[in-house]
């Protein structure tokens, strides 16, 4: 009896807890994202001004518009894609906020989420 009522204790307690999500403050801003691709650590830095975001990944600077949904979810689309996969809008929903960082996850629009990262606020 003692292990049943404790569980359920403790699975009440669990879903009371909510990640801090205070989204406003990165809205604009210079970021780093650190992510491996093909067993390579690669570091994208952009910058965000409310409907512009500029990304520098291998020396190369690329534009694209933001479309606010709500204060923690945005789509991200290229504003001169490249090759069909490039035109097709991103879906970034900020799932916990700290001090200077943020926890996201990301998908094609329409589909799951395919990924899940940190962005660190670096000014």
């Amino acid at each position: 009896m003692r292990i049943p009522l404790f569980c359920l204790l403790l699975v009440l307690l669990s879903a009371c807890y909510h990640p801090q999500r205070d989204c406003q403050k990165f809205r604009n801003g210079s970021f780093s994202f650190t992510t491996t691709l093909n067993n390579d650590t690669v570091t994208t830095r952009f910058i965000r001004q409310d409907a512009l975001e500029i990304d520098y990944y291998e020396g190369r600077a690329d534009s694209s518009s933001i479309r606010w949904i709500n204060d923690c979810e945005f789509v991200v689309q290229k504003l001169n894609p490249r090759n069909r996969a490039e035109k097709q809008a991103i879906l970034m929903k900020v799932l916990s906020t700290t001090e200077n960082s943020y926890t996201f996850e990301y998908g094609l629009i329409g589909q799951p989420p395919t990924g899940k990262g940190t962005a660190i606020k670096t000014n």
